[in-house]
């Protein structure tokens, strides 16, 4: 009885949605659901991956590596890319004191999107066999690490796209033009039109790839950058009531920093396609300064935030109050990690002097994976949050158990898994870079020895222990907002 009643809580949870009939935040928790969905898709795909590690025949020829890892490198930017767009849904009447317009549109996006994203999915696991010819680009997938989407779904999103941005583009010309709004404006922009630069394929592979290279690398490191800026500037307001003056400031010089750390710190991987000399230092220096201006602007809001509760309770008044614990612990947890991730891990080994021997190794594994979880994942978490928040009209929402177990187990497991890649991405330098020469042999030769093995069960052993904080993370999305509704109620 009490399972079903569980049951019963957790189902009437996921379709709650009381936003004052706010069509445009009922919206962008469609895409949130669909985002959690695939963050563990995503997961469940590099359980597979770090297995096939250590036991290279598990699932051979049902379902091998190359699949799992493509599904896996996939679903990672899809969640995102959904979390994204739900999140501008939610903050969207906020920032332009205006419903979305177009709303219906959006809606009808969002299940094309969906149900291509479904097709390419299968398409994915169950038809990966044989020879690529001509119809594979157009059927099965481009061959592009990270945007693999076969042609007829690459013209579907953009579709979508356009759609959302029309959306995003004709509430901000209606309603109120704050900073945040015209650099998210600015900076979808930039995003999609990148998009569009990487769909000229040629039969030239090497130019194919540059194509792919510069998409890829400016999105990570020049526009998802700058909006998870706006999105941390628009939490920081509505949770803590941080001044918009000063969020906007920092925005503002992450936004002039992008020249610099963005697309001149590009230069820290022109290494490998024999650009001159002065590049790798250039894009050494700006790469490791991508971080700082989102850094900068937690310390400032939350040191200014200290001293006015400081200031208030010395008066006997109450300050400020934070009202959503989870969601602030994850934008915490998104300057932090995005701080240590893209720019300590990054910065191991950009320098040219270093990056002739780990490029390719464990260490650029490594690296990825704390730099998408903090730079990227965490804040599109604490955004959901804040959606649950506003689902269930909740004026106040704490942490509970299962939120501080999600955050705990999912940090601690992405934090041990780059550790560990890190190590055996440093046995790959010690062995089969530096001590045998990098060749085939070397690579196989690193592969078997213990320090290697060892670091990959780790991996593996972490990986699960961030797929069980997933599962703390969806029960508590799945009952916090009624728990929290009940007891504001009583």
């Amino acid at each position: 009885m009490k399972h079903s009643k569980q049951e019963a809580l957790m189902l009437s949870s996921i379709k709650t949605n009381e936003f004052a009939g706010s069509k445009s935040k009922e919206l962008a928790m469609m895409y949130f659901r669909v985002a959690i969905i695939l963050f563990g898709a995503q997961l469940l795909m590099g359980l597979i991956a770090a297995i096939q590690f250590l036991v290279p025949g598990f699932l051979f020829e049902l379902f091998d590596f190359s699949v799992a890892r493509m599904v896996h490198i996939n679903a990672l930017v899809v969640w995102m890319l959904y979390a994204m767009i739900g999140s501008v849904y939610f903050m969207l009447p906020d920032e332009t004191g205006v419903e979305t317009v177009g709303v219906g549109l959006g809606k009808l996006a969002f299940w094309v999107l969906t149900a291509a994203v479904t097709v390419v999915v299968l398409v994915y696991i169950f038809i990966q066999v044989g020879a690529g010819t001509e119809a594979s680009i157009w059927f099965i997938n481009e061959g592009r690490e990270y945007i693999e989407a076969p042609r007829w779904a690459d013209i579907g999103i953009v579709v979508v796209v356009l759609i959302f941005y029309w959306n995003v583009f004709a509430s901000y010309m209606k309603g109120r033009q704050t900073g945040i709004m015209t650099v998210m404006v600015a900076d979808l922009l930039a995003l999609a039109g990148l998009y569009l630069t990487g769909m000229f394929f040629t039969d030239n592979i090497s130019m194919d790839q540059f194509w792919w290279w510069w998409v890829i690398h400016l999105w990570v490191e020049a526009t998802w950058e700058v909006f998870v800026g706006t999105l941390a500037a628009y939490a920081l307001i509505k949770i803590i009531g941080a001044k918009r003056e000063i969020v906007e400031m920092w925005l503002w010089i992450e936004v002039l920093m992008l020249f610099g750390s963005g697309i001149l710190g590009l230069g820290h991987h022109y290494f490998w396609i024999g650009t001159p000399e002065y590049w790798w230092e250039i894009g050494a220096l700006f790469s490791a300064l991508e971080p700082v201006p989102l850094v900068a602007m937690f310390v400032h809001v939350l040191y200014d935030w200290g001293k006015e509760q400081g200031i208030a309770k010395a008066e006997g008044k109450q300050g400020a109050v934070m009202n959503n614990g989870p969601a602030m612990a994850w934008i915490v947890t998104n300057a932090f990690g995005n701080f240590l991730g893209a720019g300590i891990w990054g910065f191991f080994h950009t320098l040219p002097q270093v990056n002739i021997y780990t490029h390719g190794t464990q260490f650029t594994a490594a690296h990825g994976h704390l730099a998408f979880f903090g730079a990227y994942a965490t804040i599109l978490i604490g955004m959901m949050y804040m959606g649950i928040q506003g689902a269930y009209g909740v004026e106040r929402l704490k942490a509970t158990f299962k939120s501080k177990m999600g955050i705990f187990l999912i940090t601690f497991g992405v934090v041990g898994m780059t550790v560990a890649l890190t190590i055996a991405g440093y046995e790959q330098v010690l062995v089969e870079r530096a001590e045998l020469g990098g060749g085939w042999n070397a690579f196989f030769t690193a592969q078997e020895l213990p320090w290697y093995v060892q670091a990959q069960t780790w991996r593996a052993i972490m990986g699960v222990t961030t797929f069980v904080g997933f599962v703390y993370l969806v029960l508590d999305l799945l009952t916090i907002g009624k728990t929290a509704k009940a007891a504001q109620a009583a």
